[in-house]
């Protein structure tokens, strides 16, 4: 098994709707963005083009912060899933260095979204991060664990995210991969992402 994700970008309309329900999930600090949508434009006036382009973690088969952390923090399960172990992360950061995608986050310090304190929900949700340490999706481990969908996956208004198991030939995700052309980005990194997506 490795799990995969597929983006349509013909689908994708740029809500915002992923990065809303990732930070609704994980409960992640201001400026932290597990699941980021980047808008890109291209063209001149009048033939100009917008996309939205969603971004996260690549999940990658040789992924490149793996080979770089010095603790062992950053880990690959058998089901492809890339994660940091916060109780080994020292904070070094050399993986968000080695990563091509600019998929890590470093938790700084805590930083309250009122002056006044921790609302009821940060009160839940802060106890999960550790200061000091790197952070990034995990395409929702614990969720995955209870047979749910990655909170970005369940929340896609449009539906333009799949998500499965790519070495199942039967999977949609593998077979848009395959009948359909879902095609990794910049391929040239040579870290073999687990996200892939179709063209708009």
């Amino acid at each position: 098994m490795r799990y995969s994700m597929v983006i349509d970008l013909k689908r994708c309309i740029g809500c915002y709707a992923c990065s809303v329900a990732c930070r609704a999930e994980k409960a992640t600090n201001t400026g932290i963005m597990f699941a980021r949508v980047q808008r890109l434009e291209w063209g001149t006036y009048p033939s100009v083009k917008r996309m939205a382009l969603p971004l996260l973690c690549m999940h990658c088969k040789e992924p490149a912060c793996l080979e770089v952390c010095p603790t062992g923090a950053t880990q690959k399960r058998d089901d492809g899933i890339v994660w940091v172990d916060k109780d080994l992360c020292m904070g070094c950061r050399y993986c968000m260095l080695a990563c091509p995608y600019a998929a890590r986050m470093f938790y700084d310090k805590e930083i309250t979204y009122f002056d006044n304190g921790r609302t009821p929900y940060e009160e839940v949700g802060t106890p999960n991060h550790v200061e000091g340490t790197v952070e990034k999706c995990d395409f929702c481990m614990d969720r995955l664990a209870q047979d749910l969908e990655p909170a970005c996956v369940a929340n896609c208004i449009t539906k333009a995210r799949i998500f499965g198991d790519m070495e199942d030939p039967n999977s949609e995700v593998s077979k848009l991969i395959r009948d359909k052309g879902a095609a990794p980005l910049n391929p040239e990194f040579g870290t073999e992402p687990s996200v892939h997506y179709l063209p708009p």
